[in-house]
């Protein structure tokens, strides 16, 4: 059996939608999303697209739990990585969400399965946040280093400063807090769309950074923790090549990361991740009109199997 490491799990948990669509609840303050025209149906699409993502990591040695997202009210589901994760020692993180639409996602049998198949010593559910307005959303507001025990985090209404620290305070990790924005100046939603920590790397759009000094301290945490850092553009995030995950396959550590990210890398840059990890491209152009990608659609099992 193939072990993960600490940073790349080699298990995963991922969500199929039989329902999906953009959510109009979630559009005001995520840029990354289209505009679909009014009925179009992108359903079989967006199911094809992820049937073939997670048969190709199953494929690779990695073990996906696929569950069925076929709850109508729910139309993020295929994004589960935004409510739960999980961190080695056992312990299990439920988040708070912004959008009531996506507050219907915490599902109890994806808790169950955890339970049953891994070591779950015990679940921390910060849900109880949402009427007060606090609101962190999961390994979508944080991008964690598992390995310097880092909390980076971009500034926006789905990363609440207090629940922030209390999650950092729980799991023993030290916040790095900075704003983000892109060029017209709307904040950047979810932090794992600006940056992406593997083992021995890191990609990174460091010039949406708004304050200097700030983005100086984030290049010297990350290269300090001994990554190379890989700075991506502004296109290139908005081409969600920041959006990729460091997993551990049979054959050792790949960087799962859309069709449309890895075409907008340049061949320099993908040498240099080749150099830590292999390239895994997985075509979900659908799913990505959603205003995530293939980090939004995976949630990384960081426990010990029974």
């Amino acid at each position: 059996m193939i072990r993960g490491t600490l940073q790349a799990p080699s298990a995963v948990v991922m969500v199929r939608p039989h329902h999906f669509t953009v959510n109009t609840e979630t559009a005001a303050d995520n840029a990354f999303q289209a505009e679909v025209q009014t009925g179009a149906d992108h359903t079989t699409a967006a199911f094809e697209e992820h049937t073939r993502a997670a048969q190709t990591l199953k494929d690779l040695g990695i073990r996906v739990h696929v569950f069925e997202g076929e709850d109508p009210r729910t139309p993020d589901c295929v994004f589960p990585n935004n409510w739960f994760s999980t961190h080695a020692g056992g312990h299990v993180a439920l988040y708070p969400m912004k959008a009531q639409n996506r507050r219907l996602e915490r599902r109890q049998d994806v808790l169950e399965l955890l339970k049953a198949e891994y070591r779950v010593q015990d679940i921390i559910d910060y849900s109880g946040l949402e009427p007060d307005g606090l609101f962190l959303e999961g390994t979508g507001a944080m991008v964690l280093d598992h390995i310097d025990r880092v909390a980076y985090a971009a500034e926006s209404d789905r990363t609440n400063p207090i629940a922030l620290e209390r999650f950092c305070t729980h799991f023993n990790y030290e916040p790095m807090v900075f704003a983000a924005a892109d060029q017209s100046g709307t904040p950047i939603y979810h932090t794992n769309v600006l940056m992406c920590i593997g083992t021995g790397f890191a990609l990174i759009g460091t010039g949406l950074i708004t304050n200097p000094e700030r983005r100086a301290e984030v290049l010297d945490r990350l290269r300090a923790a001994g990554r190379d850092v890989i700075e991506l553009s502004e296109a290139q995030i908005a081409g969600f090549a920041g959006n990729a995950i460091e997993l551990t396959g049979k054959n050792g550590p790949l960087l799962a990361l859309s069709q449309t990210a890895f075409d907008i890398l340049t061949p320099e840059q993908r040498a240099r991740i080749e150099t830590h990890a292999e390239l895994v491209p997985l075509s979900i152009d659908t799913i990505e009109m959603a205003g995530g990608s293939v980090r939004c659609t995976i949630a990384g099992i960081h426990l010990a199997r029974r």
